[in-house]
């Protein structure tokens, strides 16, 4: 009866717990959730399980290892922030899956991702024909992201948190010496300066960080 007593505290007690680091963790959606916060959730769905199973063990060797689990989130959340590189790193950046209603077969091939799942997801956006898509992504949370050619087309960012994104300026038709030439013309001497930068309707259009506006 007491160990009945105790587990059904601590599963009160820990499900408030966890509710509270997830809050502090910050909102997500599933399809959002990055490898770091799958690897944090697994790992912390473990540990609660194990501390509400064994009701002998201290309740403190449970909590600990949480809270642990919770600063490495809000670290590389922190990192994530204010570097593209370590976004990159972690998440990945979204592959260009068909181009101009063609499927690009060796950028499937390295993100293992095959014609079924791709014609489910075109389905499942009502998209009856390959030869209608001007662009899909698969993007880091395995959604696909597509856009027909009625559609208005995605938008590239040229330069994120400062750093060129020379896939993207490639795919626009432009080099990385016309960005920086067309950045001088218009004050702009060091691209470290710039947030956010993109191509669009032929004009050039950026934001710089912070402190340099």
């Amino acid at each position: 009866m007491n160990d009945l007593i105790v587990i059904g505290f601590r599963t009160i007690l820990l499900y408030v717990f966890v509710l509270i680091v997830l809050r502090i963790m910050g909102k997500r959606e599933v399809g959002e959730l990055s490898v770091i916060d799958v690897v944090v959730f697994v790992i912390m769905a473990e540990v609660v399980a194990l501390a509400i199973e064994s009701p002998d063990n201290k309740l403190i060797h449970s909590i600990l290892p949480v809270l642990l689990l919770l600063c490495i989130q809000l670290l590389t959340s922190y990192l994530s922030l204010k570097s593209k590189k370590f976004r990159d790193i972690v998440d990945g950046d979204p592959t260009l899956i068909i181009e101009d209603g063609v499927i690009q077969e060796e950028e499937m091939r390295k993100q293992r991702y095959n014609l079924d799942d791709l014609f489910q997801q075109l389905r499942e956006q009502q998209i009856g024909s390959i030869k209608d898509v001007s662009y899909a992504y698969l993007e880091p949370s395995g959604n696909l992201s597509v856009f027909t050619h009625e559609n208005t087309q995605p938008v590239l960012a040229l330069i994120s948190d400062g750093v060129i994104q020379s896939r993207h300026v490639r795919m626009v038709g432009k080099s990385e010496d016309w960005l920086v030439q067309e950045l001088k013309g218009q004050g702009v001497n060091d691209v470290r300066q710039v947030f956010y930068c993109s191509f669009e309707e032929g004009e050039l259009h950026f934001q710089l960080k912070k402190g340099y506006q």
